[in-house]
């Protein structure tokens, strides 16, 4: 699955508001779909770009040598979630938001998970 299929299988998902294949170490977005006006993803993907490096950094300062699978955020209105690739030496995330009342997060955690098996870069 190249990334425009990648990113149009995430925004199949239930209640998907937009999606985002991004590199963490620039705060690129390799591509996007979604969004609009009222949502703007190259400010979402940078700021998460921000959440990944920030754990990361955690991670490494408490000594845990494991990787990120997910990383989910809770709004009152919205689910934010950020699955991390590794794909040789690569760092990227797909991030998928996702309207809160439309959504199931597990279905949702899922797809991502699928996506990210699917996904050839």
């Amino acid at each position: 699955m190249n990334i425009e299929a990648a990113l149009k299988e995430a925004m199949a998902t239930e209640g998907a508001i937009g999606a985002a294949l991004v590199d963490y170490e620039s705060g690129m977005s390799l591509g996007s779909i979604g969004g609009g006006h009222e949502f703007d993803l190259e400010i979402a993907s940078a700021g998460n770009t921000e959440v990944i490096r920030a754990k990361v950094r955690t991670l490494e300062a408490l000594r845990i040598k494991d990787s990120i699978e997910d990383i989910l955020i809770t709004l009152d209105n919205q689910y934010h979630l950020i699955r991390v690739l590794e794909r040789g030496g690569s760092r990227l995330f797909l991030y998928l938001a996702l309207d809160r009342s439309r959504a199931n997060l597990a279905l949702a955690r899922h797809n991502l998970r699928s996506i990210d098996h699917s996904l050839s870069l």
